[in-house]
């Protein structure tokens, strides 16, 4: 994270350092400071003269202008970070707690919903790039930050390199998916947009990768082509990814490790979407021998 070190307080560089030396995303970097300044703001004054009490009515003030869970428990962690580690003044965060946010199931595509998503994808680049984000149930910025090195066609692999929370790991490349990507290596090459070794999915210019937002935006047109009307997102295809998996009985500790989560108890939570499976069950009435009533 960049920063003008003429034009920010003491305090700001500060917080700056801490965070550098913890080595924090740069986007946990800005939203930490974002929320001190936010506060900052409400507050009239230097925050680091803030009571408990000023830290309670910021958090009142908040709710009542209607701040979401996640975003109100995001504010509380950049204050927890700026209090307690930069202030050394742990007690100021004393009268601040983080809500409950209610863990709402995903909405999951169907397999002839993501079938013909893909096949109205702007172009081969956005095909596989959807198809990399389904097929390996990888997140956004793992797909945009894939090099051509990354995939390993002997061993049938995608190295994943710096995930979410900094872990490397590998994802499955199945053969459909290595077609699909053959199919737009060839296509680039053809027409020199892409680098030797360099982005799998680069931007207009091949020094950059593709950007997020760019393929956000190709998901939502593919979408809207497909006439899909579920409210879905791009992270979406990871979500169907799992519940596909689960729905043809793959063991959901490899499904754990696909697709990187720490604890078991995040992958777990598509097995209550995968409607397969449901269907699959044998209710306890169905053992029983009941007559009709006399």
């Amino acid at each position: 994270m960049t920063q003008n070190n003429k034009s920010i307080s003491p305090l700001r560089q500060r917080m700056i350092e801490d965070m550098a030396m913890r080595k924090l995303s740069p986007q946990t970097q800005t939203a930490y400071i974002r929320a001190v300044k936010n506060f900052t703001l409400f507050l009239d004054h230097s925050p680091d003269t803030a009571s408990a009490e000023d830290l309670r009515r910021y958090q009142l003030h908040l709710v009542e202008e209607g701040i979401s869970s996640g975003s109100l428990n995001a504010t509380i962690t950049g204050l927890k970070f700026f209090f307690e580690t930069t202030l050394k003044r742990p007690e100021a965060m004393a009268k601040m707690s983080h809500v409950y946010e209610p863990r709402k199931l995903p909405l999951v595509l169907s397999l002839e919903e993501v079938t013909r998503l893909l096949q109205h994808a702007g172009g081969p680049k956005y095909q596989a790039a959807l198809g990399v984000a389904y097929g390996a149930g990888l997140r956004a910025n793992e797909v945009v930050h894939l090099t051509v090195n990354d995939i390993d066609s002997e061993r049938m692999v995608i190295h994943v390199e710096q995930g979410k929370g900094k872990r490397d790991r590998y994802a499955m490349l199945s053969p459909s998916l290595l077609q699909i990507l053959r199919t737009w290596w060839e296509h680039a090459h053809a027409r020199r947009q892409m680098l030797p070794g360099g982005w799998l999915f680069p931007g207009q210019n091949p020094v950059n990768p593709l950007s997020t937002r760019q393929l956000n935006r190709a998901f939502h047109l593919a979408r809207l082509a497909a006439n899909i009307d579920k409210a879905v997102s791009l992270h979406s295809l990871r979500h169907a990814f799992a519940t596909h998996l689960l729905e043809r009985h793959e063991d959901i500790r490899v499904i754990q490790v696909l697709l990187g989560h720490k604890k078991l108890e995040n992958t777990a939570r598509y097995s209550h979407v995968a409607a397969t499976l449901l269907r699959e069950v044998k209710g306890p009435l169905e053992y029983l021998e009941l007559k009709p009533p006399a």
